[in-house]
């Protein structure tokens, strides 16, 4: 995929790699790093999965939809364009649906579900069923779904996999139990003022009279990747910005989730303690000890919340996930992120933390001693990838390998496992 360049100051050529560095949220999935094996003489044992859905239309919630249709109407209204570059506009049909999954992203999440089972053949078993659990979102319950279809492909077996929903309230795959976080408009509005004034300018210059806004540019930007996943083939709304542009365009969404569920909003990780409680109760084959956002009904049952599984995926979106990422202590940030300066080494970035249909991989493992390098009494560890990103644990004790022992790893959970350190009564102070 690629946009044309007129070579005079226009957009200028991007390729399909570049596209994905500069979408934030809306990027595609892509693997960030090439997946590593562990050391040879350790055994995985357990995997744990949380994953967003696929690839979407624009949503209803936030007005995402409707500043798409908004801005486009004034950008098509004008009565001629200074640049033929601009033409296709006149015949251009804006005929996106909302909320659902796109074929694309249906797809994703079925790749998802057969890279899993090729992945991890120690693992498959019909007498070990993964066990699969949604939030309540159609398009989430529907990704949930697509990977165990992604599962059977791989397996040649269609046994019974249940997807177990969680409700609307009391759910750790969402992020809506914290009623006193605050949201990131204050950060990304700040960042929208500043970078997009050129770029309106320059829009107005070719189509006089639209009149467009910092948050018009914005809401165009992002038809650009919505368009081109639902579509499958580049957006021609595209053509119409630079690489520059998209790559200021990238940091709003960083700082979305940074403010909105990351580190830089007071109660941003604490809405991710409820998974990581989960997620280390499974972990050491114990009973969740959560006072925060679990369903406990739910969590006790081992009908709901079994504890002998292999596998364990779970699907959400991007906020909470952010917010567990925050919890656990991944990407942190030598500083906090600037609403009005970018630090190009920040390693928050949105496009490879929370892509679509992006996943967290946490594998339980037992090794032999230092690591898997020695053959004595073998221990159970932990490691931690990303989107296949290899994390450096190190506030457990990891070095290169990325290997924690599994009590290490337990123990530097403080802050999940004292419900958020006081943060969570924050939420309904």
């Amino acid at each position: 995929m690629r946009i044309s360049s007129d070579g005079k100051g226009g957009p200028v050529w991007l390729t399909s790699k570049e596209m994905q560095m500069t979408w934030a949220m809306y990027t595609p999935y892509f693997p960030a790093e090439e997946y590593v094996k562990p050391p040879s003489n350790c055994g995985i044992t357990q995997i744990n999965i949380i994953q967003r859905h696929g690839a979407r239309f624009p949503t209803v919630k936030a007005n995402e939809a409707a500043g798409i249709t908004s801005a486009l109407k004034k950008l098509q209204s004008v009565s001629r364009y200074t640049d033929p570059k601009f033409g296709f506009l006149k015949n251009y049909t804006y005929a996106l649906g909302t909320d659902e999954l796109v074929p694309l992203g249906a797809l994703q999440s079925m790749e998802s579900g057969n890279i899993t089972a090729l992945r991890y053949p120690e693992l498959v078993s019909l007498d070990d069923l993964p066990f699969v659990r949604s939030s309540s979102s159609q398009r989430v319950v529907d990704s949930a779904t697509n990977w165990t279809s992604g599962w059977f492909h791989a397996t040649g077996e269609r046994p019974p996999i249940s997807v177990i929903l969680l409700e609307d309230r009391n759910d750790t795959l969402e992020d809506n139990m914290c009623p006193n976080a605050g949201s990131s408009t204050t950060q990304t509005t700040a960042w929208i003022d500043v970078f997009t004034p050129p770029t309106a300018k320059r829009l107005n210059s070719k189509a006089p009279g639209a009149n467009l806004t910092g948050q018009d540019v914005y809401s165009l930007m992002s038809l650009c990747p919505l368009d081109t996943v639902a579509k499958e083939k580049l957006s021609p709304i595209c053509g119409l910005f630079t690489v520059d542009e998209f790559r200021q365009f990238e940091y709003v969404g960083d700082l979305d989730k940074y403010y909105s569920t990351g580190y830089g909003q007071p109660l941003g990780p604490v809405q991710g303690v409820g998974y990581v409680n989960e997620l280390l109760a499974r972990l050491t084959g114990t009973p969740v000890r959560d006072n925060t956002q679990t369903n406990r009904t739910l969590d006790s049952s081992p009908i709901t919340f079994p504890l002998n599984r292999t596998i364990y995926v779970d699907f959400s979106h991007e906020h909470p996930l952010a917010a567990i990422y925050s919890a656990i202590g991944l990407f942190k940030q030598p500083a906090p992120l600037n609403p009005t300066q970018p630090d190009p080494d920040r390693s928050w970035l949105a496009s490879r933390m929370v892509p679509f249909s992006a996943r967290m991989v946490t594998e339980k493992l037992v090794c032999g001693d230092e690591k898997g390098k020695g053959k004595g009494k073998k221990k159970e560890y932990v490691r931690i990838l990303v989107n296949d990103a290899l994390q450096p644990l190190k506030f457990c004790g990891a070095g290169d390998d990325g290997l924690c022992e599994l009590k290490a790893f337990v123990e530097s959970q403080a802050y999940a496992r004292t419900d958020g350190a006081g943060d969570f009564e924050k939420c309904y102070d």
